[in-house]
């Protein structure tokens, strides 16, 4: 018996979601350790360590996740929801000056000088449930809608969305933000809202991004937009999208280092453990620097290409579970890596400005690593919860099977 429920449970288990994520991790250890082994030689041991901690922890956490069934997740949403955001209050009281100084945000918990977590990570993931919940629910009790019910729906969501971006904004931590308004924006595109509602949103912020663009560059706009607040790293990080060789020793530095360090690896790369030149944190916000030096285009391309399979994966498993509760968690997740993963590397690369995002599963640091890592269980639940429910069916056929049997014979 009790070997058959292993092999139940094995059974249960999406190898084709895994195995793009073992890949991803595996790539991120090697790239941080080349990383770290060329910055920080006398702390390879120590911050590679803590790494693969960080993954052994964040595995751990998926592997309760997918256990989870939809009744029990449902239920714990704005329990998860009301913690995150208990939890995103703490960096605003215990950060590190030193750390805020370099970085220009709170969002970190420093206590007694030990960085301990970034809390906005782990709410990314009950933000997404959340707001999975209240669209659901919504459609349940409205399956008629209208332009009206549409802007209903959309303010429920602005209710959950605006305390994480007042939180943010005391933090300081606008490429976080950003992250929220993608999922946000994604989770409102599925949702069914009207386009009478989204083309006038869109072509609104095709205007407001394209006027804030031309106050940037125009003689005097960014002292005008440091006189009305715009902090002064935001500036530089703009400036440094819009002309990375203008002031390469100095503001634009690290944008500049960066281009340089991707395109000397050419096709192939450099080679296993070298580097030309240094790229600040590369070992985190600028990680892809170290795939594309040492690895070339083949490795750049790899990777994309393992991300691309991870979502391909993720959109199976959402199309076969058949569950609006799921496909909105799948949608909000999906979203959040996407937006992680083309602004990351469209910044390393010169498309898009800096903003601090970390990449997927390759970046150091624990608060991504566990967070990305319990997204992924959730994605495992809805695969296991699929399966289990069509054993179940099976099972209930061929008992029914069998007492039909057992009557005709009798």
């Amino acid at each position: 018996m009790k070997m058959n429920q292993k092999s139940s449970i094995e059974s249960r288990i999406d190898y084709a979601l895994i195995l793009p994520v073992f890949f991803l991790l595996l790539i991120g250890l090697v790239a941080v350790y080349i990383a770290v082994n060329q910055d920080y030689p006398n702390n390879v041991a120590t911050i590679v360590g803590q790494q693969v901690m960080w993954i052994f922890v964040g595995v751990g956490f998926a592997f309760l996740v997918m256990f989870f069934s939809t009744k029990f997740l449902w239920q714990m949403t704005p329990l998860l929801y009301l913690l995150g955001l208990g939890l995103m209050v703490l960096p605003i009281v215990f950060y590190s000056p030193e750390l805020v100084a370099s970085t220009g945000a709170k969002n970190w918990v420093t206590i007694r000088g030990v960085t301990l977590f970034q809390p906005s990570e782990f709410m990314k993931i009950s933000y997404i449930i959340m707001t999975a919940r209240t669209i659901v629910s919504f459609q349940k009790k409205y399956p008629i809608r209208n332009v009206q019910k549409d802007f209903q729906l959309i303010a429920y969501l602005v209710l959950w969305t605006l305390p994480v971006l007042g939180l943010l904004y005391f933090q300081k931590d606008l490429g976080t933000s950003l992250v929220f308004i993608a999922i946000f924006s994604g989770m409102v595109l599925i949702s069914g809202v009207s386009w009478k509602i989204l083309l006038p949103t869109f072509i609104g912020a095709v205007v407001l991004i394209g006027g804030f663009l031309l106050l940037f560059i125009a003689p005097g706009g960014t002292t005008f937009l440091y006189n009305i607040g715009m902090d002064t790293y935001k500036i530089n990080r703009i400036a440094a999208w819009l002309d990375p060789f203008k002031n390469a020793k100095s503001t634009t530095y690290q944008q500049a280092q960066s281009l340089i360090a991707i395109g000397s690896g050419g096709l192939k790369g450099i080679g296993f453990n070298k580097t030309n030149l240094l790229v600040p944190v590369r070992e985190s916000d600028m990680i892809f620097t170290v795939i594309g030096e040492n690895f070339g285009f083949i490795g750049g391309v790899t990777l994309i290409g393992l991300y691309t399979l991870l979502i391909y994966r993720m959109l199976r498993i959402t199309l076969q579970s058949n569950n609006r509760f799921y496909t909105y968690v799948s949608t909000g997740y999906i979203m959040m890596l996407l937006f992680h993963v083309f602004e990351n590397i469209g910044a390393a690369i010169g498309v898009l400005p800096l903003t601090g995002i970390p990449l997927p599963f390759i970046s150091q640091g624990g608060s991504s690593i566990i967070s990305n890592l319990i997204g992924v269980g959730l994605m495992l639940s809805m695969s296991y919860q699929y399966t289990l429910s069509n054993e179940q069916r099976r099972n209930k056929s061929r008992t029914e099977k069998k007492i039909t049997i057992k009557r005709v014979e009798r």
